[in-house]
């Protein structure tokens, strides 16, 4: 099956687009810099063209920081989160002012990937959590994960880039929602390369097409958090279905 749509990157983000990130912006930044010290690697790797970038969830503040850093490099974040943050009072604003995704669990994702095929399209960049949800790994490692990502790349013909971070769970770490500013942490991000997904554009979206591209993507995230932990990865990966680590089959 051939990329779908439009291919990313034919319109430019308008004023509108761009305006509505200008608050935002303006609250978040301050605050990311002033709780942790921000590391990013390669960050040249990211496509100025719209791109999808997969990153490991180890925090539920770390969506800030990487909407940051995405930022930072002149870009429009557009993250696919979960729809029950539109229920905030005061935060379902700057989500919608933002253009942000929202992704109802319980129901068929098709009208939030439209959404995101349309932001690609403009030239936003996609920032999706493969993994649904914060790690449940023991040890923080990246989990089994959902095809979503890899389906939009094949779909849409835009390239599926890696990330993986470490650092900013020390920050508000999970479950325990308790903000720990000191000592001051840092947060540390790598870029990696494009997964290359060549061989599986141009035929069939079959399940075991997308389970291929979405070990791959997790094998390349993976591969960059263990570069920024300093130590290899186990084997495996943990399967929150089961409780325990699976390996990939």
């Amino acid at each position: 099956m051939g990329p779908a749509n439009a291919t990313p990157g034919t319109a430019a983000p308008t004023r509108a687009e761009r305006r509505g990130y200008v608050v935002p912006a303006a609250l978040v930044r301050p605050l990311m810099r002033s709780l942790v010290r921000q590391r990013w690697e390669h960050t040249d790797r990211i496509p100025r063209t719209g791109a999808i970038l997969a990153v490991n969830h180890i925090s539920e503040i770390d969506p800030l920081s990487v909407a940051h850093m995405v930022y930072n490099q002149g870009l429009l974040p557009t993250i696919m989160a979960k729809a029950e943050l539109w229920k905030v009072p005061g935060l379902k604003q700057m989500l919608q002012s933002t253009r942000m995704i929202p992704v109802d669990r319980s129901r068929d994702g098709g009208r939030s990937l439209e959404a995101a095929r349309a932001a690609l399209a403009a030239g936003r960049v996609i920032v999706v959590y493969p993994e649904g949800t914060v790690t449940r790994d023991p040890d923080g490692w990246p989990m089994a994960a959902r095809a979503g990502a890899v389906r939009l790349a094949l779909q849409t013909g835009a390239p599926l880039v890696p990330v993986g971070q470490w650092g900013i769970q020390e920050l508000l770490p999970y479950p325990t929602h308790a903000l720990k500013p000191f000592p001051r942490k840092t947060a540390r991000m790598v870029v990696g390369e494009p997964v290359d997904l060549d061989d599986l554009r141009d035929v069939p979206l079959t399940a075991t097409v997308l389970r291929t591209g979405t070990d791959r993507m997790m094998d390349a995230v993976t591969d960059l958090v263990a570069q920024l932990r300093g130590e290899p990865a186990p084997e495996g990966r943990w399967n929150p279905m089961t409780g325990r680590r699976e390996p990939r089959a």
